[in-house]
């Protein structure tokens, strides 16, 4: 008898009990098609989403209690990813079936049509159903965000601590404000809608969220964006599948993908010029160091949030990339705001 048998056989009355506690909190025998992007640089069109089991979820409000919220974020977390689905893509007589990866994840760049063709603004995807596969809806749509080149600048942002409030630092009460608010009762910093309304004005300009958080806290990032009047832009967030078993590794772990994520936008948008804005309480002055040296005057200005005291080794290395006026270490949104103004140009 193999090990990995023994394991599996002693560990089904928890696999058992974890099920029943889905379907409890409303996990729904259905799968549900999420679509994250459908981003256009004029040339070609990124289509991003997943594939995960269907859960009832109410719509979130200020006036919800930490309780619910945290039953609302048990349902959240209780799907599971669903590997291996068939996504068909259909784009004017465009068509093409993804297959989703190990995390319920698709991805696609697809090409425009040749100049001369019409071509709908709108993308609609389709989950097909196969044994044990049955759709929550029949098809899902979504419009295409087109972003011209023509833009004189463009905002890539961190979110945790650099936008909402997240003590990303302390595994405890970065747990306990992902659990217990909701995308009404989560806290931005000071000035933040302020700020970001300034630098974008008023949203003319685009601005591109990347963080670590994952997939499952899509929805309340987008809503928390609008409900707080800060310029919303497409989010892009880590692909690594969170659940019940793991919640507590959400935004944790490596930070790479981040890299990966600026250095698409970088290249998607080769005439964009970008602001960089995040926080030193992970791991942003050192991922933005390392764009500003990949891509040389394509990084108009850099904002980190500092979190904890003020380290001058640290801050050494984009001090020494860009000008002072191109790099700006606060501790509140007022300091940035300010910087901003003097050095930054609002054409």
């Amino acid at each position: 008898m193999s090990p990995g048998f023994v394991f599996r056989w002693l560990g089904w009355p928890f696999r058992y009990a974890f099920s029943k506690i889905k379907k409890k909190i409303g996990k729904l025998d259905r799968l549900r098609l999420e679509v994250f992007l459908a981003l256009s640089n004029g040339t070609e069109v990124l289509v991003k989403g997943r594939v995960v089991e269907a859960y009832r979820q109410s719509r979130p409000s200020s006036k919800k209690s930490a309780l619910q919220n945290i039953l609302a974020t048990l349902r959240r977390y209780a799907g599971s990813s669903v590997p291996d689905a068939r996504v068909r893509v259909q784009w004017g007589n465009f068509e093409e079936v993804l297959i989703t990866d190990s995390e319920g994840v698709f991805e696609s760049l697809l090409r425009l049509p040749s100049q001369g063709e019409t071509v709908s603004d709108v993308i609609f995807l389709t989950l097909i159903p196969e044994e044990g596969l049955v759709p929550e809806k029949e098809h899902v749509e979504r419009k295409v965000r087109r972003i011209d080149s023509f833009y004189p600048r463009a905002v890539i942002s961190d979110i945790d601590d650099t936008v909402i409030i997240s003590k990303a630092t302390n595994l405890g009460e970065k747990l306990w404000l992902s659990v217990s608010k909701n995308a009404y009762t989560r806290r931005p910093f000071p000035g933040v809608s302020e700020f970001y309304q300034l630098i974008t004005r008023a949203g003319r300009y685009p601005v591109y969220y990347v963080s670590s958080s994952d997939w499952n806290l899509f929805d309340l990032i987008r809503d928390f964006l609008e409900y707080r009047k800060i310029p919303r832009g497409p989010i892009l967030l880590k692909d690594a599948h969170v659940n019940l078993k793991n919640i507590w590794k959400s935004g944790g772990g490596n930070h790479d993908h981040k890299l990966e994520k600026i250095r698409f936008l970088m290249d998607f948008f080769p005439q964009q010029r970008f602001l960089l804005i995040g926080d030193s309480g992970q791991h942003d002055p050192e991922l933005y160091a390392e764009i500003v040296r990949e891509f040389p005057g394509r990084v108009e200005a850099v904002y980190i949030r500092r979190v904890g005291k003020k380290d001058p080794e640290r801050e050494k290395v984009l001090n020494e990339l860009l000008s002072p006026n191109q790099v700006a270490w606060v501790k509140t949104t007022a300091e940035a705001m300010q910087h901003a103004k003097k050095h930054l140009t609002f054409s």
